[in-house]
């Protein structure tokens, strides 16, 4: 079993493995180059590309997983949602939905209008083989529904909190037909190939832990059961979401993914035995002078080696300025030292 795969299951192998939120784009100078002239949504609707800068950092960083190079709001364009995604800014929302009428506009995902990933994913599987799993993702409800509700990206995310609490049925229904595109886009992305997915709830660390479980978990939860009944493995993140992190495992993934701001020996004892964990490097600290880098990605290994399963990530996607060279290094010392550190702490 590939060594992504065997930690998901909570059978750590000999080889700690290791992939990077956003490693497919932003920081390689080989991604802007194949990029050149074709904006975002344009190079994820043609599967060529995608195959090629989802490869890209495979080959440069040696990481044990190909996440797909694609965008959470691919599935709501594929759907009809008017949108762009602005250099700097994000994804922006041409039509905001705010009251029934806008809810009425959102159609079930056809997945014949994203086959372009399918393709792509079919293609990737043939190029990697066995041991390296294409990772699958989408967003969660909630964050779709955040920028479908403020617009945009927000600060504060008032108006997603004040329609869910303000009109629940609406924010029932709304969650309700995300959940559906999120678990389509997943199956698509499954049925092409990919082995392990992940569901993005980027934003939901903005909640109180009572909201969340009232009004957000049971439609992760939903996305998360498709996952499951079509037999792939699953990993469940959010940024912020230290006080969120047993909900989270409530909802039904095989791995928890924890950001920066709690170890993850803490996250686990959070979640249970019961979960594998993913994280958790500080992406700031790319920057640092590598012996202090190098001893900050030991640090990592040893507090996930008190978990029954680890995948090494970042606690969140890599920044664009980061040195390619300095992500090629944070690997070989994953996958040098990675099984001696972990059975130091076995001891």
């Amino acid at each position: 079993m590939p060594p992504l795969l065997a930690a998901a299951a909570r059978q750590q192998g000999d080889r700690l493995p290791v992939w990077f939120m956003r490693q497919a784009g932003r920081a390689l100078p080989e991604y802007h180059r194949a990029r050149d002239g074709v904006g975002m949504l344009e190079a994820c609707a043609r599967p060529d590309l995608v195959t090629e800068i989802t490869l890209q950092p495979v080959r440069r960083y040696g990481v044990d997983g190909a996440v797909v190079y694609s965008d959470i709001v691919v599935p709501l364009r594929a759907v009809g949602v008017d949108l762009d995604l602005v250099p700097g800014t994000g994804p922006v929302i041409a039509d905001p939905i705010r009251d029934r009428a806008g809810l009425d506009r959102l159609r079930p995902l056809d997945p014949a209008s994203v086959d372009f990933i399918a393709e792509a994913i079919r293609q990737l599987v043939a190029e990697l083989g066995e041991q390296t799993p294409v990772i699958g993702f989408a967003g969660a409800p909630f964050t779709l529904a955040s920028y479908l509700v403020e617009g945009g990206p927000s600060r504060d995310y008032a108006r997603t909190k004040a329609l869910m609490l303000a009109d629940p049925q609406l924010w029932d229904d709304l969650c309700s037909r995300l959940a559906d595109i999120a678990a389509e886009f997943l199956a698509v992305q499954i049925g092409a190939g990919a082995r392990i997915v992940q569901l993005f709830d980027s934003w939901a660390g903005s909640l109180a832990p009572a909201d969340y479980r009232q009004q957000v978990q049971p439609h992760s939860a939903r996305v998360l059961s498709r996952v499951r009944e079509l037999g792939v493995p699953s990993i469940h993140f959010g940024v912020g979401t230290g006080e969120l992190l047993p909900a989270m495992a409530e909802a039904g993934p095989d791995v928890v993914g924890a950001d920066w701001r709690v170890p993850l020996a803490e996250a686990s004892r959070r979640i249970g035995p019961d979960h594998a964990v993913q994280g958790n490097l500080d992406p700031a600290l790319l920057t640092a002078p590598w012996p202090v880098l190098a001893d900050r990605v030991r640090d990592v290994i040893r507090s996930g080696a008190q978990a029954p399963g680890h995948i090494f990530n970042l606690g969140h996607g890599v920044p664009p300025t980061t040195d390619p060279d300095v992500l090629t290094r944070i690997v070989e010392l994953v996958h040098t030292e990675g099984p001696a550190l972990r059975a130091e702490v076995a001891r």
